[in-house]
């Protein structure tokens, strides 16, 4: 039995997320970019009270979906599973479409220090591929914790965790903004900065062994409007406080504040959706059969349409934004459509 909450949050962050790169792609921060058009810094100010929280929750939501999934299968069979949905989905797409994010970064910047024409042509492809990995990080990301949950399992053949993580209370959500604020400070890569494996790590299993529990569910949803209050307050208090800063780098993803907004903002939305949204609509359908699809396509086709609008109309100002967000809601819908229509890549690209 499918939960609809899950699924409708589960869409609308992915919206978020469309809606966070079309102002990304235009940022003032110094968050790296394909792209050096300059947008208005006050447009900015709508990115800060998302990216603490959104990726997380997707997390969560995947180790939500994981219990669920795992209670109707074994863990061979859910390995191969998602080796057809994660990890191939997760690298073909580099070699087939990421390599166009990576030859228009190189328009706007010297990827090769000046001695590009001395550099052989599948180099450069390959230099381009893995310039432009852009969202698939996630994919990667939750594959790595796939593994780590799978581990787990083996090691805690009693299911002693998931036990206990059922006997959570209101205290210990609260409480666990703690070891969420830890998990943010180890296993960070040091130079691919999205590979945040604490963080993620963590909170997928925090979806797996307490979110998915239905006391721990009735608890969000009872206590709804205060998480949800806490979430709206911490997003306030962080973006007045790093307003104007880059907020990815890693000494202000590690702080308290950060940590607390993302945790919260995450029991809000988390909350939200159980009390409000837990109905299935055509939204839900919808972005059931697609959520994916858009996830995974978007941002590739974004950097080609900013690149468009640049080369083409020379187009600056507020113009920029709205121009960018409607091409993209038209050809988004034919890319996918392009993609399914195509079986090889139907299923390197979206593992259909």
């Amino acid at each position: 039995m499918r939960k609809s909450w899950i699924d409708n949050l589960r869409g609308g962050v992915v919206l978020l997320v469309v809606f966070y790169h079309v102002i990304y792609m235009y940022n003032s921060l110094g968050i790296i970019r394909n792209i050096t058009v300059e947008g208005l810094p006050w447009m900015d100010t709508l990115l800060y009270p998302l990216y603490p929280w959104f990726m997380v929750t997707l997390f969560v939501l995947a180790g939500i979906s994981a219990r669920y999934a795992l209670g109707r299968t074994d863990d061979r069979s859910y390995l191969k599973s998602r080796v057809r949905r994660l990890l191939i989905p997760g690298v073909a797409p580099i070699f087939l479409i990421g390599w166009t994010s990576g030859y228009v970064t190189s328009r706007y910047a010297d990827m090769f220090g000046g001695n590009g024409a001395a550099i052989p042509g599948v180099v450069k492809y390959l230099i381009y591929s893995f310039a432009g990995i852009g969202v698939l990080w996630f994919v990667q990301q939750l594959f790595v914790c796939t593994l780590v949950l799978l581990l787990i399992r083996k090691i805690d053949r009693n299911g002693k965790l998931a036990a206990l993580g059922e006997k959570t209370g209101l205290l210990a959500l609260v409480l666990l903004c703690v070891p969420a604020w830890g998990s943010a400070q180890i296993l960070n890569l040091p130079v691919v900065e999205v590979h945040r494996n604490g963080i993620y790590i963590f909170y997928f299993l925090l979806g797996y062994y307490v979110f998915s529990a239905e006391r721990v569910q009735a608890l969000l949803k009872q206590h709804a409007l205060w998480f949800m209050a806490a979430g709206a307050a911490l997003c306030v208090a962080y973006t007045v406080y790093y307003h104007g800063q880059n907020f990815t780098l890693m000494a202000n993803l590690k702080s308290p504040l950060c940590n607390a907004f993302a945790w919260f903002g995450t029991l809000g939305a988390l909350s939200l959706a159980l009390r409000y949204w837990d109905r299935e609509s055509r939204f839900t359908v919808f972005m059931r059969r697609n959520g994916f699809a858009i996830y995974a396509l978007h941002m590739t086709l974004m950097v080609g349409l900013a690149f468009g609008v640049d080369q083409l109309t020379h187009l600056r100002g507020f113009a920029l934004y709205p121009v960018l967000a409607a091409l993209e809601a038209l050809c988004l819908p034919a890319l996918i459509w392009l993609v399914r229509r195509i079986p090889v890549l139907r299923r390197l690209i979206l593992g259909e």
